[in-house]
């Protein structure tokens, strides 16, 4: 048997460059490159493996760890998970700061490879500089806080060990099912250590995506059930785009006449004018959506988790006789709330349901009531987005503004905070992939990062970024990114001087602003933040602007510039979207001096007694 002589870093990064995955219609590397931040547990042994493979991995380089992360997660997502990347750091923080992007990963179901460095497996230096000590367990170190967060995990303590693990954190990478992030541990001193690799280790491979069929069994009864729907209604999950399967939607949308309603990462899977199109579903959805959801007989989810947002917590399906069925690549998925299981690849199961339902249609009174009320729907959406003479725009104006002036080779990036809701009603996306939100941690500080990983994944159009002013002041390194890597975003910074959305939800719950805007914060002092100033630092074309006229001939010189733009407006921290939205489950205190708070808490108690059993 043929070796080669390679130390564990060296042959990591070798079997890394030689898988190959399909990609719009090209063969090209599964890994776009490696996000590295070096320190003393990886710069000697990742550092020299990943100069020498440079050509053909690149390697890029961030400002902060869980940002690099969040890049590589978007990068995945903006790919339809067909590609990826790694990201290595030293032990300490280096590695926990990856923890909070690797439950971002986890939560969402994209792949990216993370590789901390730990301690000395030999214990010889122990502790070393960094190490965090169990005091009663000493092969506990840092990186075991990613076990709860990966979906393959471990550590290597021996070069050899590779052979196995290395393969299983690709298989698990590369599974539609199993998707997730993958955690190998490398310890420093096993970085450096040489061993005789076989050298088929290294071979190119090419991974395809499992496309899994449905069981007869399941999709009989999933036909079935549809087939006797006098009011049905689909709901897009992300899967419909990882699936590549938008097409198949549409297709039995059109062949069926069944309305289509969508989750945030599902969004984007019909062209927001479609036909058969009813918006957001959920806490942040629209108000046909929503009145359809809540008198369906049945519900096929397809691709979603049905996470609490899309559900309303459980509350959002009102007839007590509604069959649900969920169409899932994992079976994990496909049993939630007591659903009629059908496991299987959206695009393949879509087409398998639509053989199966013969002549089918739904009812004209269904779908004309589903025309009527969109109607009104984009009605009101016309009215939250136009322009007014209010002394703030609201977020949704904002919204409006850069949604007028983006085409539809655009893109358009968020994450958490107001914003998000009022995208998810408002945002109209003409294509899939449009549309890119990370919704299912709600995670601050993956906006900037994310777009910079969206960036990298996109040859054409623009990539814009919303994000408000909380989010940004916690991570906006990677402007700077964005800038010496030549990734141009549009960065847009919506700034209501708070977290303005948490500070509706605790007044909406009887309390009182406490904490959340700047104006109610313990403080000796007001510091007005100079964005603009700050992202013009970084290297960033910087403006702020007066309202949304304004806004928009500025995307218009931004649109012109060769490199990143960062455009600061003010926004009214109070006003959101009245229309659309459905109830979301906050505990309310049982107990309080406060009369808001025990009104609160009955409104609370009257939405637990008329809830469906949330037992199954």
């Amino acid at each position: 048997m043929s070796t080669i002589r390679l130390t564990a870093a060296q042959a990591l990064v070798r079997y890394l460059a030689a898988q190959e995955t399909e990609y719009q219609g090209q063969r090209v590397p599964l890994f776009a490159g490696v996000w590295a931040i070096f320190g003393h547990g990886n710069v000697a042994g990742m550092g020299e493996a990943l100069y020498v493979e440079r050509e053909r991995l690149p390697t890029w380089r961030s400002h902060n760890e869980q940002a690099m992360a969040h890049a590589a997660i978007a990068y995945a997502k903006a790919t339809n998970r067909r590609r990826m990347m790694a990201c290595t750091t030293s032990i300490g923080p280096g590695a926990t700061n990856m923890v909070t992007a690797a439950a971002v990963a986890h939560v969402n179901r994209l792949p990216v490879l993370l590789l901390p460095g730990d301690v000395f497996a030999s214990r010889g230096p122990d502790p070393v500089l960094q190490q965090v000590e169990d005091f009663g367990d000493p092969t506990i170190t840092a990186n075991d806080c990613f076990r709860p967060v990966s979906r393959y995990w471990d550590r290597i303590t021996r070069p050899e060990q590779l052979l196995t693990s290395l393969p299983r954190a690709l298989d698990v990478l590369t599974d539609p099912a199993d998707c997730g992030p993958a955690t190998l541990a490398l310890c420093q001193d096993v970085q450096a250590e040489a061993w005789d690799w076989p050298a088929a280790f290294f071979e190119t491979r090419l991974r395809r995506p499992r496309r899994q069929t449905p069981d007869a069994d399941e999709l009989a009864a999933a036909a079935s059930a549809l087939a006797a729907a006098e009011r049905p209604l689909i709901i897009a999950g992300g899967g419909v785009h990882y699936a590549d399967a938008c097409a198949a939607l549409a297709n039995l949308a059109d062949r069926r006449g069944i309305p289509v309603a969508e989750t945030q990462a599902g969004k984007g899977a019909l062209a927001w004018d479609h036909p058969a199109a009813v918006g957001s579903i959920g806490v942040t959805g629209s108000s046909v959506a929503n009145a359809l959801a809540a008198d369906s007989d049945v519900v096929l989810a397809v691709g979603t988790r049905l996470q609490d947002f899309t559900t309303g917590s459980r509350a959002l399906f009102r007839n007590a006789d509604c069959t649900l069925i969920q169409l899932n690549v994992a079976a994990f998925d496909a049993g939630k709330h007591g659903a009629l299981a059908l496991v299987g690849d959206a695009g393949l199961g879509l087409a398998a349901l639509d053989g199966a339902l013969g002549d089918y249609r739904v009812p004209a009174a269904w779908s004309d009531r589903a025309a009527q009320e969109n109607t009104r729907w984009t009605a009101a959406v016309d009215a939250a987005t136009a322009p007014s003479n209010a002394p703030l725009p609201s977020d949704a104006q904002v919204i409006g503004a850069v949604n007028r002036v983006a085409t539809a080779d655009d893109v358009v990036v968020c994450a958490a905070g107001g914003v998000p809701g009022e995208m998810h009603k408002l945002w109209r996306t003409e294509r899939p992939r449009g549309y890119h939100l990370e919704y299912g941690y709600s995670c601050m500080g993956y906006e900037i990062a994310g777009g910079l990983g969206v960036r990298m994944a996109r040859d054409s159009g623009e990539v814009f970024v919303l994000v408000g002013d909380g989010s940004y002041l916690m991570l906006n390194s990677e402007i700077a990114t964005s800038v010496m890597l030549g990734c141009k975003l549009i960065v847009v910074v919506l700034d209501n001087s708070g977290f303005a959305s948490i500070n509706r939800l605790q007044r909406a719950t009887g309390g009182a602003s406490f904490n959340n805007l700047l104006a109610d914060a313990n403080r000796t002092a007001d510091v007005p933040v100079d964005f603009a100033s700050h992202a013009a630092s970084l290297g960033a074309n910087a403006e702020k602007v007066a309202g949304v006229a304004e806004l928009e001939q500025a995307i218009a010189r931004a649109r012109a510039a060769p490199q990143t733009s960062v455009i600061v407006i003010d926004t009214d921290p109070m006003i959101t979207t009245e229309a659309g939205g459905a109830w979301w489950e906050v505990a309310v205190p049982a107990v309080s001096e406060r009369q808001e708070v025990a009104a609160a808490r009955a409104g609370y108690e009257d939405m637990l007694a008329t809830r469906k059993d949330v037992s199954r």
